[in-house]
């Protein structure tokens, strides 16, 4: 779970390079290079303490212990399937991905992606792995995990079924990197089960470090085509497809060679001048090659002959097999869906010049502090995480005529996952955008309370709120600052996560939070002269014959005065032997009173009772914090009897001494 001292040790494990893509941090702390020589110098093949060949790898519910699909599951070595296992033969393809007996298509979809960048395929599967070299029994990968790289370790152990793996596998059952790559992101998620079900965008982020964004072609928005044109620039990856109807649908081939349920990518864009008109085009590739579209702009259409020859040639000579041009607005037709994944500068090759600028922020929600929910919880939205982000310069677009600032904003919820063992899933989660103004602009560190939301509006938010690993949204904004609040949708949702804003210029941030300052009121000295008649004769008659007010004393005239606000009474006192004289007990009276008034004022439900949020927002204010460090300050000085400066108080002792103030 997020903490200030794990954030504080990970800032400076950030600030040395580790979690880099440079210098992957160990996951579970387990050195492949270590692990890899130990075994080697013994002679022995490597066994994953961590995740080990056991039922508790495989899953939790269906794939539980002594279940129907894990019955008579094995654990076998490539090299005990056939007799020449290969790591990687002739690169990575798409008959290395074929599904087993899991739900995890999401993740095998991303994988496929991934085979079509090969410098991003080698930061995941790094390279010199195989079965004869150096063979161990141990790989190892890298993935991206919420802001930063881990290189997770496993056996070459994979789960069998009569004879055959249990899940991915290649087609001529000959190649294993698919498998390896699977079983280690199945640990890093805590088991196979947990892989069950997913959006490919979330495989794409983890493989690539980059932030995913979805567009259904049927509602795009209207500038789409500078969005993707943005997108190519910046190196992003971006896949489209048409959605199926039924399962019948699947691999289904169009009557103009488009194939249904099938990953393309977009690799280009062009404007041309046709017949005196300009024209958008967007060049698409099937990956696998063979089935390419027919339409208009296909390759031997006869729009081409319409363009000058030499545009043409330039267009045409330089596609692949599977790659094809068609007009922008058939695009849109013809395809349900765009998946962008937009990449981060370390993720780009050296000679790319236009990248987002990044930044990054990791924050928790926990009950009855910053799990606030939702705007329609205005008690409590105010408590969220905040971030501060300025929008500095406007976008470069000559042909736009609004001023804006475009970038992205990314809310991840961590670990999710892994909780899925213990019963938990994916919580629904938001975010609300509002304009910071007035004499709000320009604060530093300044946690906005209750009042800001009551009288201002989100001037721009997530879609919607969902239960997904991550939502995000493409907004563009006038320059100027603003603050972001993520949220889970309903308050008291326990969570970490990782909040990220990609923008096309530089930009500067900030996580928001209240300086408390102690503003000390010097203490009024008191004299017996300043005492009133009243108050004389009070203190009389609580003091009996010795005038002076005893422990036991003090304690009963305190749970009298405080009984109907339910305070608890001074019995952390109860052995002192300490007695108060008339101005002791004056001074202490007077701030009594005072307690009592801050309590009433800041008792806003006037229940009696004041909760976390209460407290929170007041101990904010200098008067209260004052008086309660004051109380403390005297409560120390009081159970301090022999003046040694220390005080040994258990945990009941502490909260009712502290609760007393």
């Amino acid at each position: 779970m997020f903490s200030v001292s794990g954030r504080i040790q990970k800032d400076r494990q950030r600030a040395g390079g580790l979690g880099s893509v440079q210098q992957a941090m160990q996951y579970l702390n387990q050195d492949y290079q270590a692990l890899k020589e130990g075994c080697l110098q013994n002679g022995s093949l490597f066994q994953d303490p961590l995740f080990p060949a056991e039922p508790s790898s495989l899953g939790f519910k269906e794939l539980g212990p002594f279940t129907a699909k894990t019955k008579g599951v094995e654990w076998k070595r490539p090299t005990e399937l056939t007799a020449d296992p290969q790591f990687i033969v002739g690169g990575a393809t798409r008959t290395d991905i074929c599904q087993g007996a899991l739900g995890d298509c999401w993740l095998l979809a991303a994988i496929g992606s991934l085979t079509l960048n090969e410098r991003l395929l080698h930061r995941v599967v790094p390279h010199g792995q195989s079965f004869t070299h150096q063979y161990a029994g141990i790989f190892h990968f890298q993935f991206w995990q919420f802001g930063e790289w881990v290189d997770v370790v496993i056996d070459d152990r994979l789960p069998v079924k009569d004879g055959e793996l249990m899940f991915v596998h290649s087609a001529e059952g000959s190649e294993f990197w698919s498998a390896l790559l699977e079983k280690a992101y199945a640990k890093l998620n805590g088991s196979y089960e947990a892989l069950s079900g997913g959006s490919t965008t979330e495989g794409f982020e983890d493989f690539t470090g980059g932030v995913a964004e979805m567009y259904e072609l049927k509602k795009a928005p209207k500038d789409l085509y500078r969005i993707i044109s943005k997108a190519l620039e910046r190196g992003s990856l971006l896949g489209c497809s048409i959605d199926i109807t039924s399962a019948f649908d699947m691999e289904a081939v169009t009557f103009k060679k488009l194939v249904k349920g099938h990953a393309y990518s977009v690799t280009g864009l062009r404007q041309v001048d046709y017949r005196g008109r300009q024209e958008r085009l967007i060049r698409i590739r099937n990956p696998w090659g063979q089935v390419e579209w027919t339409g208009a702009w296909s390759d031997n259409s006869s729009e081409w002959n319409s363009l000058d020859s030499a545009e043409k040639d330039e267009m045409l000579c330089k596609m692949e097999d599977g790659e094809f041009w068609m007009s922008f607005q058939e695009f849109l037709r013809q395809f349900s869906r765009l998946e962008i994944c937009n990449l981060t500068a370390d993720a780009l090759s050296q000679d790319s010049t236009r990248f987002w600028s990044t930044v990054a922020f990791e924050g928790g929600w926990r009950r009855g502090s910053t799990a606030g929910g939702c705007r329609n919880h205005p008690n409590t939205f105010w408590i969220n995480p905040q971030y501060k982000i300025c929008l500095l310069e406007e976008d470069d677009d000559p042909d736009d005529g609004e001023t804006a600032c475009s970038f992205l904003v990314a809310l991840m919820q961590k670990d999710r996952r892994r909780f899925r063992r213990q019963g938990q899933d994916m919580h629904t989660i938001g975010f609300a955008i509002y304009e910071v103004r007035g004499h709000y602009r320009g604060c530093a560190s300044v946690h906005m309370k209750k009042d800001f939301f009551l009288r201002h509006s989100s001037c721009a938010r997530s879609e919607t709120f969902i239960n997904l690993r991550e939502v995000s949204a493409r907004l563009r904004l006038p320059p100027g600052e603003y603050l972001i609040v993520p949220s889970t949708f309903e308050p008291s949702k326990e969570a970490d996560f990782v909040l990220r804003v990609f923008t096309e210029k530089q930009s500067e941030s900030q996580e928001l939070g209240d300086d408390v300052v102690g503003d000390f009121e010097d203490e009024q000295e008191i004299s017996e002269s300043d005492i009133d008649d009243s108050f004389r004769s009070m203190f009389a008659q609580l003091s009996g014959d010795d005038m002076e007010i005893s422990v036991q004393e003090l304690r009963t005239i305190l749970n009298r005065v405080v009984s109907k606000r339910e305070f608890c009474s001074l019995s952390v006192l109860k052995d002192g032997s300490a007695r108060l004289g008339l101005v002791e007990f004056q001074i202490i009276w007077n701030k009594i009173r005072k307690w009592l008034g801050i309590f009433r004022e800041f008792d806003l439900d006037k229940s009696g009772c004041m909760n976390s949020y209460e407290m929170r927002l007041h101990l904010l204010t200098p008067a209260v914090f004052d008086a309660y460090v004051q109380f403390l300050l005297w409560a120390f000085q009081a159970l301090d009897k022999d003046a040694t400066g220390t005080v040994e108080l258990n945990i009941c002792e502490w909260l009712c001494m502290s609760m007393c103030g």
